[in-house]
């Protein structure tokens, strides 16, 4: 049996959860608690939107920190 989050044949949704990480998520499969869906398309659709929309890999929270410590 085929991996279904490597499976081109599969439509995917890229996830993200309150930190702006991202997830390839199988489409059939039940979105979990702490993410929402941001993109749906095929598998090379998902993984081109993460790799634009992501640029910054840092948690959104440390993001926060990192600024709040700079402005003070």
């Amino acid at each position: 049996m085929a991996n279904p989050f490597e499976d081109p044949s599969l439509d995917y949704l890229v996830l993200i959860n309150d930190e702006g990480q991202h997830s390839l998520w199988p489409e059939f499969a039940q979105v979990p608690p702490g993410w929402r869906v941001a993109f749906s398309g095929n598998r090379e659709q998902c993984l081109a939107h993460v790799e634009s929309s992501w640029t910054d890999m840092r948690p959104n929270s440390l993001i926060r920190a990192m600024d709040e410590r700079q402005q003070a």
